[in-house]
């Protein structure tokens, strides 16, 4: 397969097969924004709670969907998205983002995760980005804020997982059941990281049209046509450097070259010898990212010189069929080899991002590989969107949401996404 066809194979699949289910499907005409979740057997949960991070991400997708692509019906759903996250999930009273919402819309998990908060970043920035829109990058600077001045570390670096409402300390700061209870984790920084990238690319791009007229507090009013002040746009720049550091010298494991998964405050590692290789392969290319539209060459030969240690790292999870196993615990010895949609999307974008700025040939085919097997045995073609998994033994996972609390169109539509966008 040549690169051409890739790219019309992934329009293809983002367009009919992605997209085009959140459209028919999930869009909530009764209540506003999008339903909360479809099952497994395809049966609709109209009065499911609706989650930040769902939303968000439904809202970063069609404002990447109409920048790149262009249609009229994706700045409506991203509209539509916008205005329901505005809405619905920033506290007006405390600042943030509430961690759910009932179907109704009224706010039902009200605590601050910060994940979360990155994910709304990531939205609105790149709403902004598609439309020039700038309440969605004033809110999006109010929540670097908050995020900077209630997660950030100033002792050790690095930023804690989550609050109460009122911005007090929590002792359940998991994101999950499934995850350990640590103040920080990779996880978190490595869905900070990404909007603070897209934050900075932003910012450097309505800055360039020297026609913003951001204003540093919602609701307040300056002239029109006055850029993003220089100084917002360095603290961003702070911001996003450090976090590289925090990578390349806290959370990269240096023996191995995997990603340590969960820490102390002081950056001890915790939970044990874990192994995520979606989150390996992921981080590889999202560092990487920061690194270029930060712009800086010194950190950028700082972070190219891990960036194919960490993808060949996370070819200890790769299958014969191209196939990507989700993660191992080498102290018990479970392997969770689970072939999960978010894993493979990231797998095809990481080994892209390889072959695009290190000439390695065997990436590409890497991609294809893994392509081929998402088109095969992930993609329903029959009901649009992608099963949530197969088990190892090829069995599909019908058990797993097809739409969800954590079932989003994001990892596989920002692979087509991605991959349409890039020249290599």
């Amino acid at each position: 397969m040549n690169v051409q066809t890739l790219k019309r194979e992934m329009q293809d699949v983002v367009e009919s097969n992605i997209l085009r289910f959140w459209l028919d499907k999930m869009q909530d005409h009764e209540n506003g924004g999008f339903y909360g979740r479809i099952d497994g057997q395809e049966v609709l949960h109209k009065d499911a709670e609706k989650g930040a991070i769902l939303n968000a991400r439904i809202l970063w997708s069609f404002s990447a969907a109409y920048r790149i692509l262009g249609s009229q019906e994706y700045l409506e759903a991203a509209t539509r998205a916008k205005h329901y996250f505005i809405d619905h999930f920033i506290d007006q009273e405390y600042g943030g983002v509430y961690w759910s919402v009932d179907y109704l819309g009224n706010p039902l998990d009200t605590k601050k995760q910060f994940y979360a908060i990155g994910f709304a970043i990531y939205g609105l920035t790149e709403y902004a980005r598609a439309t020039g829109d700038r309440e969605a990058l004033e809110y999006a600077l109010d929540l670097y804020d908050s995020i900077e001045e209630h997660a950030l570390d100033r002792e050790h670096n690095g930023y804690i997982e989550a609050c109460t409402r009122e911005w007090g300390e929590i002792a359940d700061m998991r994101l999950s059941e499934l995850d350990a209870n640590y103040p920080k984790s990779q996880n978190t920084h490595l869905h900070i990281i990404e909007p603070y990238t897209n934050l900075l690319r932003c910012l450097k791009e309505f800055r360039a049209k020297e026609s913003c007229d951001y204003v540093p507090a919602i609701g307040s009013v300056l002239p029109v046509d006055v850029s993003v002040p220089l100084e917002t746009l360095l603290s961003v720049e702070v911001s996003l450097r450090n976090l590289i550091d925090i990578f390349t010298d806290k959370i990269l494991n240096p023996e191995t070259h995997h990603l340590d998964l969960f820490f102390e405050m002081d950056w001890t590692r915790g939970a044990g010898h874990l192994e995520s290789y979606g989150h390996d392969i992921e981080c590889s290319w999202l560092m990487h990212e920061a690194a270029l539209v930060l712009g800086d060459q010194k950190v950028l030969e700082k972070v190219e010189a891990v960036v194919r240690e960490v993808a060949k790292a996370s070819e200890k999870g790769l299958r014969p069929d191209g196939s990507m196993i989700h993660e191992a615990n080498l102290d018990t010895g479970h392997v969770d080899d689970d072939l999960h949609w978010w894993v493979q999307a990231e797998n095809v974008v990481g080994w892209v991002n390889i072959y695009q700025y290190f000439h390695d040939v065997s990436a590409l085919d890497k991609a294809i590989s893994c392509w081929d097997y998402i088109k095969n045995q992930l993609i329903d073609w029959d009901n649009g969107e992608w099963h949530w998994s197969r088990h190892s033994d090829g069995t599909l996972n019908t058990t797993d949401d097809k739409a969800g609390f954590w079932k989003c169109p994001y990892h596989n539509s920002r692979m087509c996404l991605e991959i349409i966008e890039r020249n290599f």
